[in-house]
């Protein structure tokens, strides 16, 4: 497994979110019309009742817009809408402000996939906080001062119950039935072979493909065959899910989460799938060159909070090698560049602070996955999230 999550503008990982067609704010029954018949005289309240509607209407054509920027995959469009229809402070008492439909705000999050901008994507953010629709948006981000910073594979398996090797990606997708399969594969080959079929050119030209796919698609073929296999398939979403909750935990904005190993490759992302995330004041360190120890664990748990996803449901991780090797490309990166001892040590850190935050949790990281796993968008994996963590409480 090749998943992985990317911090913008360093490196990119996103999806296509996917958005509802949605009824309109006042249904045709809902409509009052005067009777204008000869020797008809209006009743008391029905002028009043006749302007609500007209105020009604007013509203649905306003959302309209709203919802046009949304399929249209337009933040710049949506954000100014929403912050349109914001009471002002000091704003006349009699001026009406165009009703916010229940929920209807979240959706300002879908059309984040297609944001160039992601200062316009950490407003979005910031406009919803604001408003105390994403109440839990960056509740963590101060959990990277505590625990110890010297974690040795014996305090890591105390922490998380977890031998060091089951928290570390399979290579080239081995796993604990790899053997099996391997020698179950072997056996098939010979037993053909000895009933005069000879599989040789045909498993030639396979493997011929695979290094191809592997060398200039980063292996999303043989990924997209993958994913329809269903086991694998939800490791896959228990992964990212663990990437997103993390970051947005840890108040860093998501612009998408990438299922789609094909999308994945347009938008240059190798692998099967990818979460972007975006985190402002590291973008800026980085520019001026310079890397805060804050901002670097962030990342770090971020980064490596697919990994403990998986060991918190499975009890090990397959997935997570591109994660590491982000990683590692950064340590290098970093003045004076981390020993190996070093990033051996962060990356156990990382790991450790990811699955007990993850841990702690559980029910959100079950809603996030099952949200994934039933297809809704980035609006509504996030708004159950909240949801979880409200109940959990």
């Amino acid at each position: 497994m090749a998943t992985t999550a990317s911090l913008y503008p360093v490196s990119l990982a996103s999806t296509a979110a996917t958005t509802a067609s949605h009824k309109p704010f006042l249904s045709s029954q809902s409509i009052l019309t005067p009777r204008r018949g000869p020797g008809h005289r209006l009743r008391a309240g029905s002028l009043k009742q006749w302007r609500e509607f007209e105020d009604d209407a007013g509203a649905v054509k306003e959302w309209r817009e709203f919802e046009d920027a949304v399929r249209r995959k337009d933040l710049s469009r949506a954000l100014r809408f929403l912050q349109s229809v914001e009471p002002q402070a000091g704003a006349v008492a009699m001026q009406v402000a165009v009703p916010v439909p229940p929920g209807r705000d979240w959706e300002v999050l879908d059309t984040c996939i297609d944001a160039d901008d992601m200062r316009l994507v950490g407003r979005a953010y910031q406009f919803l906080s604001d408003r105390g629709v994403l109440a839990s948006f960056g509740k963590c981000k101060n959990i990277v001062l505590e625990g110890p910073r010297e974690v040795t594979p014996t305090v890591l398996k105390e922490m998380t119950g977890l031998e060091a090797a089951k928290l570390a990606p399979k290579k080239w997708g081995l796993s604990g039935s790899s053997p099996y399969v391997l020698i179950g594969f072997l056996g098939g080959v010979s037993y053909l072979l000895s009933q005069g079929i000879d599989l040789r050119p045909n498993l030639g030209a396979v493997l011929a493909l695979a290094t191809a796919d592997a060398l200039f698609l980063g292996g999303t073929c043989l990924a997209q065959i993958s994913s329809f296999w269903p086991p694998y398939k939800r490791r896959i979403l228990v992964h990212e899910a663990g990437h997103l909750l993390t970051a947005y935990l840890m108040g860093c904005p998501i612009r998408g989460v990438i299922l789609d190993p094909f999308v994945a490759l347009r938008m240059g992302i190798q692998g099967q799938a990818g979460t972007q995330f975006w985190d402002e004041k590291m973008e800026k360190e980085l520019a001026e060159g310079h890397l805060s120890s804050t901002a670097f664990d962030r990342y770090c748990m971020i980064l490596f909070a697919g990994i403990a996803a998986e060991a918190l449901v499975y009890g090990e991780a397959e997935g997570g090698e591109n994660d590491e090797n982000l990683f590692r490309n950064l340590c290098i990166l970093l003045n004076p560049p981390l020993s190996v001892a070093q990033m051996a040590n962060r990356a156990r850190w990382s790991v450790m602070q990811s699955y007990n935050l993850l841990k702690w949790h559980k029910k959100a990281h079950r809603a996030a996955v099952k949200a994934l796993e039933d297809g809704h968008s980035l609006s509504t994996v996030i708004r159950r999230i909240e949801e979880a963590i409200v109940a959990d409480r």
